[in-house]
């Protein structure tokens, strides 16, 4: 690893887990005394067990280590001394070429091991927010300590109400403007929280004359366009609070020609792609919302229907855009809150550097390449 790398894990390490980067070293310095810690792990593996997940933004030079194209990967992080990261760690992509015969070699994993499962549960996801991430893994059957998802009762009582707020139409659609819509609304957004497979809300899915698999598959990606939107109305100030703070901030130290221009660039850089990433995530949302629209305002169910069968891969998408932005407020949350330490310049780079890697387009690099070529 690079003294770069090296100054980003140590990062890390004092950071909480965010939706791009699972932190399980600091779950197990937290909890690693208590019991629920110990009998229900996220991962069989110790080293695993404290180990760090991020949501990695593929460089060039990565993208030929996987047999699929893709931008985003799910790199693990085995730290080398996880009382001193500064000596950096080891680090695998989750399949990427020879991923199963690594992990056997470095664990001794056998390919159908648990722990390769809830990885590839886990690569399957845009990103690690920690909602998402524990409904993934259930749909898998792994089911570890709450401790691992930092959720509080409050966002749990925000996001059932917005939930609740959103399906209101559909079940108005459904029962007519009747007294006890508040509690059939109730029931309705518990069961599409729900993960029990063995209700599917059939009338809805006969309605859309989709199959279970393509139904329970959809209603998943709902459920999480759903989260994504109200999570991108709950960090709308916050996301305009740090686009300032980002013009302003000032590291301290002696700050040479090159380090200021670069500082100076980035800022400009930065804010636009926070602005650019906000107003595609609000695109790719409206899709939903026009397809709802038409199933609830116009009795046009093959608009959600269609919605639902696209649904996988504009959650990716989506999952992408906003895993980057809640990245990007979280940290600055964490690093520059009231009382933090002053940042030098080299760590400023790095944030810096770090955030414009992960709200990089890469579709349209690879295009502005192509046409100056």
């Amino acid at each position: 690893m690079t003294d770069r790398a090296i100054r980003n894990l140590a990062h890390l390490r004092r950071s909480a887990s965010t939706a791009r980067v699972l932190n399980l070293l600091k779950v197990a310095t937290e909890h690693g005394h208590e019991l629920d810690w110990r009998e229900r792990p996220i991962f069989k593996t110790p080293a695993l067990n404290c180990a760090l997940i991020i949501k990695h933004r593929l460089r060039r030079d990565e993208l030929d280590a996987f047999h699929l194209r893709r931008q985003v990967a799910t790199k693990v992080v085995i730290p080398i001394d996880a009382e001193d990261l500064k000596t950096g760690g080891r680090f695998v992509f989750v399949d990427q070429r020879g991923f199963e015969r690594m992990m056997q070699e470095a664990f001794g994993l056998e390919s159908e091991h648990p722990d390769l499962q809830t990885l590839r549960l886990m690569d399957a996801l845009p990103s690690l927010d920690p909602f998402l991430l524990r409904e993934q893994l259930r749909r898998g059957g792994v089911e570890p300590a709450p401790c691992y998802f930092s959720i509080s009762d409050g966002d749990l009582i925000r996001m059932m109400q917005f939930v609740e707020s959103e399906i209101r139409p559909l079940v108005t659609l459904s029962l007519g403007q009747d007294i006890e819509a508040v509690g059939s609304t109730r029931r309705l957004a518990g069961k599409i929280l729900s993960n029990d497979p063995g209700d599917r809300m059939e009338a809805l899915r006969q309605t859309l004359h989709l199959k279970p698999e393509e139904y329970q598959e959809g209603i998943f990606c709902w459920k999480g366009f759903l989260y994504y939107k109200w999570v991108l109305t709950s960090l709308m100030d916050d996301i305009g609070v740090v686009a300032e703070a980002v013009s302003s901030v000032k590291p301290i130290g002696k700050i040479d020609r090159n380090a200021r221009e670069y500082l100076d660039r980035g800022r400009h850089v930065l804010r636009d792609r926070i602005v650019t990433v906000c107003d595609d995530a609000s695109r790719t949302l409206r899709i939903y919302d026009d397809a709802y629209a038409a199933l609830t305002q116009e009795a046009k169910p093959g608009a959600f229907r269609d919605f639902l069968l696209q649904a996988p891969r504009l959650f990716t998408r989506l999952g992408e855009q906003l895993g980057a932005i809640q990245h990007v407020v979280s940290f600055w949350r964490f690093r520059f809150s009231p009382g933090a330490a002053p940042v030098s310049v080299d760590e400023l780079i790095d944030v810096f550097m770090d955030f414009e890697t992960g709200l990089a387009d890469r579709d349209q690099e690879l295009s502005r390449r192509f046409l100056a070529a």
